[in-house]
């Protein structure tokens, strides 16, 4: 079946760059135009998600989880062979990928709500037992570098699990491991609406406040090594699905991309 989905496979400088970073700018990997629909797809999705602070990460932005299960616009571009293409290369040596999660976020001008995103990995929450991981985090609209794009330490996805954060006060990943300020600090970036960062579940990223007057809208999908076996570690979105110790993630919940 042909791919219809208007976005763009990332090109071999941005592989390079992603190997040797842990992260990768991909300028326009979907058209503007499918991005405003998008946009406003995901501002009716938001206005009806829960607004409960539960965890520090609300404090930080609000969400709305595996949004590609109920809206066909986010799944077609979750599923887009493109997207599962271009997370195989980035990954090296997987031959497939599972969608992880997708999700909806917005950051909220400072004072509204919602404040920095501390410094962290992904990757210490997942019962995975590899972390061939990455996420994609596309920019539903325009997201200048004062509004809280993400930032990254270059590098940090070499050094393996830092450990978890926002589990307490104080967990964040430069308070944990100050050395970490030793490595190159990605710089602030202006991102145009179909704009995109992709990063690796090991690099440690954060985000400043956003210190605009409107929201910071994007829109994110996590794809992980399709071979990856399950450990049984406790974590809400495997909880309770009857996935096997030991044994490849088997559920509609983690569909592999088409290539």
């Amino acid at each position: 079946m042909a791919d219809e989905t208007p976005v763009r496979d990332v090109t071999d400088d941005e592989v390079a760059f992603f190997g040797e970073n842990g992260w990768a700018r991909l300028p326009r990997l979907v058209e503007p135009g499918h991005a405003a629909l998008l946009r406003e797809r995901a501002m009716e999705h938001l206005a009806a998600r829960t607004r409960a602070v539960t965890s520090q990460v609300d404090l930080a932005f609000g969400q709305s989880r595996d949004i590609a299960e109920t809206d066909g616009h986010f799944r077609a571009l979750a599923h887009a062979p493109a997207l599962g293409r271009s997370a195989v290369r980035l990954l090296r040596g997987v031959a497939a990928v599972r969608v992880q999660v997708t999700n909806l976020l917005i950051k909220e001008p400072e004072g509204g709500g919602h404040g920095a995103t501390e410094f962290h990995q992904d990757f210490p929450w997942m019962p995975m037992d590899r972390s061939a991981m990455l996420t994609v985090w596309l920019a539903l609209a325009d997201v200048p570098a004062d509004m809280g794009s993400l930032r990254f330490y270059s590098g940090s996805h070499r050094y393996g699990v830092l450990g978890r954060s926002f589990a307490r006060d104080g967990d964040d990943q430069l308070s944990q491991h100050p050395w970490l300020k030793e490595l190159e600090l990605s710089p602030p970036l202006d991102l145009a609406a179909g704009d995109a960062t992709v990063h690796h579940a090991l690099t440690v990223h954060g985000a400043a406040a956003n210190r605009r007057d409107s929201p910071r809208l994007s829109f994110t999908v996590t794809y992980f090594d399709a071979g990856a076996l399950y450990t049984g570690t406790p974590y809400r979105q495997t909880d309770g699905l009857g996935l096997a110790v030991n044994e490849p993630f088997e559920h509609p919940k983690f569909p592999v991309v088409a290539q």
